[in-house]
């Protein structure tokens, strides 16, 4: 029975005893506890916890999960695994125990011409929590299982909790005795392989207080819920396990055509080792069930929105595709593979979920790209981790320096865990926690860079202890730019001040203020602060406004004359013309977005923007460039939507009706019960905090200045907007007059004139290249006839021309050597100084490489004698750096490493 048909009879059934059939949320749910949702009743915790009311008593699910704590088992044994489904039922306030196993069990013993699975009932075992003699009656009583098949088990087995105070109860778990192939007898507190678990029931009826100690079941129970709720699992992997007749979940119809696929790519045989154990073991059936797995994983993540990225799930995603490459690579496969694996993982999944094969060119193109993106960063870095590592053993050590881990991290983007397995093939350690601590110390820097480019102070203590106590700034720029406020507090740099006087820079905190602080992308507003006070007056120019901490508003302001005190009413006027132009930024990037989900998609979510005076840059995700001819469409239609002069309106809202009328939200944004809707027409309508124009209209004109990658999947586009687009138009056109007077050409005719020209530039380049090669190469004949006899050894060293390239001395060098007696050991070497230092390249032939000489070898004698380095291999080395006034000792070092080879 194929998964898909099992996931059809588990909805029906249920939806025939009265649930609603509820669709599975996105890996990537809205929790902030949670990266991907990692168990089948995470979208229903606000009912069992009381939060919300459910729209149903009942409702049954097949959720797509990800749980990664275990990654690094994966392959390893057969019942790990990233992606699941996870088939559940539940009940809030409705059903309990005897209808929650009563229906478990008929639709595993009901036949399949009955709409069942048709599992044997006399092979089915039930575990319940110790104490919980209400189940043990149902199970042996209305069901009719016998007692000796039904286990008592204790609360880190048979106890359910979120982990945290809140509902709890015990569990039920139904396991399937798959036989004596699989391992002894005695049920599931002997074996769990053979006995295989494919079903959870929880029971949620108690309430549970905190955790009490490090233990599982360190916390004390209060009491009983007033209503009692079913939450149940089967593991749709385990049934198709069970129900297809195979071994594991790498063997069932969703995943083994994967396998298979590698297998064959790899021109292995998956399970060829005698013996199941061997079979689970063997290193070539792990990294085929590693690959069999991320695979489809990286499918339903990038399936759901998920792009790889360098933190939070992109990291995620990134990881796991890197371990299914990495693994292809350890069997032998070389070049790209995802091209070849995906699309059999689409098939095998398409049947149930149709949107992987529809939406399959968007989801393909972010994987291949990725791929080819990490095989460049593979090639790249594990040159430097094979030198690392050679480093290491030459110091008869046996652990990988926390610095090395950190610079192939930060340098070579090579990430963590692909260190760390790399390592262990090696039979070494990485310094891991000296890693980490490293990263940390980055990580902080950075953020106390950031910090104190936005505040004055990177420590929030004092920002949170002023909002604490009542400082908290009511913010009135959406309806006005100038008003009455009262000082609440100044802020120094060594904390409150009691007052600042003239020339001090200081940070201002108002009871109110229309005053936009920088967020959303939007720039924060200037202006000033006008003090007027029991007979004192100030004048204070703000030239920052930040929010440090939710709630408090703070203006970094120069006090230009006068002084200001806690408590004086001042007036605070924003200036209106960099507003103006920061709102009209602002709106242009509302309608840029909406212009390039219309053309790409709604796939071309926003990943970032700036809106500045004049400009605007706008973030966002695709797998690929955008075409000049799209972005010259969507520029088009932007400024097409400023001729309709449309109304720009907001309003606040709760996030469902948001999300119910089509706004967009920023992903990974944080927004609050209450969000602010801002719609331009009917052309755009986003979740936004920022100031806009009153009509599109009044943004003049949009001219988008091109896109480029600044990330994998990542695409970022510039534009200038109002006044700003039209000088730079007015700019473009003189110097396209201009040209046009030097190219003696039509405007129109200037792409073609200027191609031509530069193709001529190339082509005298390239003969220049010729010349200047031939004139290298000529003086091979003279150098051959230099060579001396060391030991037996033919030997040229010299001093080249000076300024030889790396690549022509490269050239000379193996010149030279052809030139020399082939039957006979030859090394030549040579050397041009240059304004960076020397640049220097050896070579020798194959009779010099039979008798022990190594060009690699000589390299590394020559080159710290002119404090230069360099390597290579044993015919070919070279290097550069040092100080040519030591050439000739470093030739001498050269002879004495020929004669000492010898």
């Amino acid at each position: 029975m194929r998964s898909a048909e099992i996931r059809k009879r588990f909805l029906g059934h249920f939806e025939a005893n009265g649930h609603t059939v509820v669709p599975s949320v996105p890996l990537p749910f809205e929790d902030p506890n949670l990266l991907f949702v990692n168990a089948g009743m995470v979208q229903f915790v606000p009912y069992f916890v009381g939060q919300q009311t459910p729209p149903w008593p009942r409702a049954t699910s097949i959720q797509k999960c990800i749980r990664t704590p275990d990654i690094d088992e994966v392959g390893k044994t057969t019942r790990h695994g990233t992606f699941f489904q996870m088939n559940g039922n539940f009940s809030f306030g409705d059903y309990f125990k005897e209808r929650a196993i009563t229906l478990a069990w008929e639709l595993s013993t009901n036949s399949v011409a009955d709409g069942g699975f048709g599992l044997d009932g006399e092979r089915i075992w039930a575990t319940v929590y110790l104490d919980d003699d209400e189940a043990i009656d149902i199970w042996h009583k209305v069901i009719g299982l016998p007692l000796e098949r039904i286990v008592r088990k204790g609360m880190d087995d048979n106890f359910w909790s979120m982990g945290i105070a809140g509902p709890c109860g015990p569990c039920s778990e139904l396991y399937y005795d798959r036989g004596p192939d699989y391992g002894v007898e005695g049920g599931p507190a002997v074996d769990e392989d053979r006995y295989m678990e494919f079903w959870n029931l929880v029971f949620m009826q108690n309430e549970r207080g905190p955790q009490n100690g490090p233990g599982k079941s360190d916390f004390p129970i209060l009491g009983e819920l007033p209503r009692k709720n079913i939450d149940t699992g089967m593991g749709m992997e385990r049934m198709a396990t069970l129900m297809q007749g195979v071994d594991n979940l790498y063997e069932i119809d969703e995943t083994r055509p994967v396998l298979d696929r590698a297998a064959q790519l790899a021109g292995k045989v998956y399970g060829a080792h005698s013996g199941h154990a061997a079979a689970q073991s063997h290193p070539d059936d792990v990294r085929l069930r590693v690959v069999a797995d991320h695979v489809r994983t990286a499918l339903m993540l990038i399936g759901d929105g998920v792009t790889p990225a360098n933190e939070g799930r992109g990291y995620v995603l990134r990881r796991i595709m890197r371990r299914a490459v990495r693994s292809m690579r350890l069997l032998g496969v070389q070049e790209p593979v995802f091209p070849q694996l995906l699309p059999v993982s689409r098939d095998a999944m398409a049947p149930s979920y149709p949107e992987l094969a529809s939406d399959f060119e968007r989801i393909s193109s972010y994987a291949y790209a990725e791929e080819e993106a990490f095989l460049q960063t593979l090639r790249a870095g594990t040159t430097i981790f094979d030198t690392a590592v050679g480093a290491v053993r030459r110091a008869s050590g046996t652990q990988l320096p926390a610095d090395k881990a950190f610079q192939l991290h930060d340098t070579y983007g090579f990430p963590i865990d692909l260190t760390l397995e790399m390592a262990a093939e090696q039979g070494i350690s990485v310094d891991e926690p000296g890693f980490r601590r490293l990263m940390a110390e980055q990580r902080a820097r950075a953020k106390a860079d950031a910090r104190a480019k936005k505040t004055a102070h990177a420590d929030l203590s004092l920002y949170r202890a002023a909002r604490d106590a009542g400082a908290a700034t009511d913010f009135t720029g959406y309806r006005e730019i100038a008003r009455e406020a009262v000082v609440a507090s100044i802020i120094g740099e060594h904390g409150l001040l009691p007052a600042a006087g003239e020339g001090e820079e200081v940070e201002l905190v108002l009871d109110a203020t229309p005053f936009y602080a920088e967020g959303g992308g939007q720039q924060p507003d200037q202006g000033r602060i006008l003090v007027n006070s029991n007979g004192r007056e100030a004048e204070l120019f703000v030239t920052d406004v930040q929010q440090p901490v939710p709630g408090l508003i703070v203006h970094r302001v120069t006090v230009h004359s006068g002084e200001v005190r806690p408590g004086d009413h001042v007036l605070a006027e924003v200036d209106p013309t960099r507003r103006a132009a920061v709102s009209r930024s602002h709106s242009g990037t509302h309608l840029l977005h909406a212009g390039l989900r219309r053309a790409l998609g709604d796939t071309a979510a926003q990943a970032g923007s700036l809106n500045a005076p004049g400009r605007l840059r706008f973030d966002f995700k695709t797998p690929s460039a955008v075409p000049a001819s799209v972005l010259s469409d969507v520029e088009d239609e932007i400024n097409e939507v400023l001729l309709r002069d449309l109304e720009v309106r907001w309003f606040v809202t709760d996030q469902a009706e948001a999300r119910r009328i089509g706004a967009i939200a920023m992903f990974g944004e944080k927004y609050g019960d209450q969000v602010r809707v801002v719609e331009i027409g009917d052309y755009s309508r986003e979740l936004c905090g920022g100031t806009h124009v009153p009509r599109s209209s009044v943004i003049g004109m949009v001219k988008l200045l091109g896109e480029a990658s600044i990330g994998s999947g990542v695409r970022r586009v510039e534009a200038l907007v109002g006044l700003d687009a039209f000088r730079f138009l007015a700019r473009e056109h003189v110097l396209v007059h201009q040209l046009s007077g030097e190219f003696k050409a039509h405007p129109d005719e200037l792409p073609e004139r200027i191609a031509g020209v530069l193709d001529r530039l190339k082509g005298a380049e390239r003969e220049l290249d010729k010349l200047r090669v031939a004139a290298v190469l000529a003086g091979a004949g003279p150098l051959a006839d230099t060579a001396e006899q060391v030991d037996g050894v033919q030997l040229v060293t010299a001093e080249a021309p000076a300024g030889v390239s790396g690549n022509d001395l490269r050239s000379l060098v193996l010149d030279v050597r052809g030139r020399l007696a082939a039957g006979r050991s030859a090394v030549v070497l040579l050397a041009s100084p240059g304004e960076n230092g020397v640049n220097f390249v050896a070579a020798v032939n194959q009779a010099g490489q039979d008798a022990g000489l190594s060009a690699g070898q000589l390299v590394r004698a020559f080159a710290p004698v002119l404090g230069a380095r360099g390597g290579g291999k044993a015919d070919l080395a070279q290097g550069a750096g040092g100080d040519a006034a030591n050439l000739a000792a470093a030739f001498e070092a050269v002879r004495q490493a020929v004669a000492s080879a010898r």
